[in-house]
């Protein structure tokens, strides 16, 4: 499974993973699509408020999907098939415990968590509503993407790229049943996206239960320190796709605060739909190499994983240079999807996306980069790499540059978090850390 050049391992295993979930993030803006043209901008407004949530699930899903499979990896490498199924299971608990965990607190807290994120008067009773079904339904939303990472670890990312595609099409037929024919409104949208990951889901779980491969389910008591282990190995790849959830949070409450009112936040949304599509293509191909990169460290493969990292920088570059070229040229024709009536809402996007996107072909080499990091267990340089680009950059520079630049400047400070970002992870780069390979835990 692991055999073979760079090129034939990268289409093995990351355009699988990259197709997925590409579909994956094709419901969401589907959903966008139907939200926009049945319910209007005031509804597009409501769902915005909704996302940073939905990121900060899917974070801590991959998470502890990413977390086990570079330790099932190692585990794997090396002939320990009974610890590797012991990690399985353990990070099985964790994700039940955390999916129970938001269920409940969600559901007593909801007003406080609208408000939290960002939701105006206006707009409350329709967030709280979207809100209600995201919270309700997150078991299977973190489970989804645990299943689907531990299927690729297992030897099977054809499997959990089936899983991704038949989630993302029945969510988009139901989207179309419960906003047209049933009439439900935000609600249908947002139930549409809840039931979703459930037939993601029944597809991956025969793969475990009848135990098809070297992990599946066992009854095991989980293991503090197993799961500490998972949640350091992790944490980049939390923090990487949390700071999805963090910057669409801090560009909701800038947006507000600089006076760009409810235009200035469906535009933003529309705008994060295309910059989802971008990062759907750089973390689905890095969590695809995650495997790979793993695999090699633990059998000792320096020369095949430094190849694999040397030609998946050059596929990374390219790709979002291309996805660069074709935002600038034709972004406006996408933003007309979500409201084809609406041309000040279009023209400002259009308008926007070009500093929002200008440093974006840099975003998937700092995503590879904090995978390959993670992947051969160099946690410490991993972490820096996804703080800058979440934590700390983008909230400095929402601060610094409209000071500077004046409210225009909140549009181009993500890029410019990327930018810098890149410095960092070029000099890892040029100063490798000689000792990784003798860290196989």
């Amino acid at each position: 499974m692991f055999e073979g050049k760079p090129r034939e391992l990268f289409a093995r295993f990351a355009i699988p993973q990259m197709i997925g979930l590409l579909f994956n993030s094709v419901y969401t803006i589907v959903d966008g699509v139907f939200i926009g043209n049945r319910l209007g901008r005031e509804a597009m407004a409501a769902a915005a408020v909704a996302v940073p949530l939905i990121e900060i699930l899917i974070s801590v899903a991959i998470a502890v999907a990413a977390g086990a499979g570079v330790l099932i990896a190692a585990r794997l490498g090396s002939g320990k098939g009974d610890e590797a199924r012991r990690l399985f299971n353990t990070a099985a608990w964790m994700m039940g415990a955390a999916g129970l965990g938001v269920a409940l607190l969600g559901n007593l807290c909801l007003e406080p968590l609208a408000l939290l994120l960002g939701a105006a008067p206006e707009v409350l009773p329709q967030a709280m509503a979207y809100l209600w079904y995201i919270v309700t339904f997150a078991p299977f939303q973190l489970f989804s993407f645990l299943l689907g990472g531990m299927a690729r670890n297992d030897g099977r990312p054809k499997l959990a790229m089936t899983a991704m595609i038949a989630g993302a099409a029945s969510n988009i037929v139901l989207d179309y049943v419960f906003m047209y024919p049933l009439n439900l409104g935000i609600q249908g949208a947002a139930l549409a996206t809840a039931l979703g990951p459930i037939f993601s889901v029944l597809i991956l779980l025969p793969h475990f239960l009848l135990r098809r491969g070297t992990l599946y389910f066992q009854a095991v008591r989980p293991r503090l320190a197993e799961g500490r282990s998972i949640l350091v190995c992790g944490a980049p790849s939390f923090l990487m796709e949390f700071s999805i959830g963090i910057v669409t949070f801090l560009y909701n409450v800038a947006v507000s605060r600089h006076g760009y009112g409810e235009l200035g936040l469906a535009a933003y949304l529309i705008i994060g739909y295309l910059m989802l599509i971008l990062l759907t293509l750089f973390l689905g191909m890095a969590e695809g190499l995650q495997p790979v990169f793993s695999r090699f460290m633990a059998t000792g493969e320096e020369k095949r994983n430094l190849a694999m990292r040397r030609f998946s920088t050059k596929v990374f570059l390219g790709v979002g240079v291309i996805s660069c070229l074709l935002i600038f040229l034709g972004s406006r024709w996408f933003f007309l999807l979500f409201a084809p009536e609406d041309p000040e809402l279009t023209a400002f996007a259009a308008s926007r996306s070009i500093p929002y996107f200008c440093g974006f072909f840099l975003t998937g080499f700092n995503i590879l980069m904090i995978s390959f990091l993670q992947a051969t267990r160099q946690t410490g340089r991993a972490m820096v790499l996804s703080l800058l680009r979440s934590v700390i950059l983008p909230p400095a520079l929402l601060l610094l540059l409209p000071a500077l630049l004046g409210r225009e400047g909140v549009w181009v400070c993500q890029s410019a978090a990327d930018a810098l970002t890149a410095l960092f992870a070029i000099c890892f780069l040029a100063f490798p850390a000689r000792s990784c390979y003798s860290k196989l835990g």
